[in-house]
């Protein structure tokens, strides 16, 4: 799970531009084999410009560097925060340090 966030409010974003933007920002890192990276956007928020993705374990580390490496978008400095990753999709339907056990 990941955030968007943006120095400067109002910028709108939909899932299809998302995902263009990620590619973007893995070919200009890593060229062309990166940009090939099959990856999915499994959720997208719109107004909280917060996704859920899936990418093989292998291809992890090519898209995370990507993310953190991309400063701006169409001229507005941005940055992308990690939230949380699992292995199970599952676990990222509940925070475990939230548990209530009773």
């Amino acid at each position: 799970m990941l955030f968007r966030e943006f120095q400067e409010e109002g910028v709108h974003l939909n899932a299809p531009h998302f995902k263009q933007l990620i590619i973007c920002a893995l070919r200009d890192l890593h060229g062309e084999v990166g940009a090939a990276l099959p990856f999915d956007v499994l959720k997208f928020d719109e107004k909280n410009l917060s996704a859920i993705l899936r990418i093989s374990n292998c291809g992890l580390v090519k898209l995370w560097t990507a993310l953190t490496l991309l400063g701006s978008y169409q001229n507005q400095k941005c940055a992308f925060r990690v939230v949380q990753t699992s292995p199970f999709l599952l676990a990222l339907a509940g925070n475990s340090r939230e548990l209530a056990l009773d």
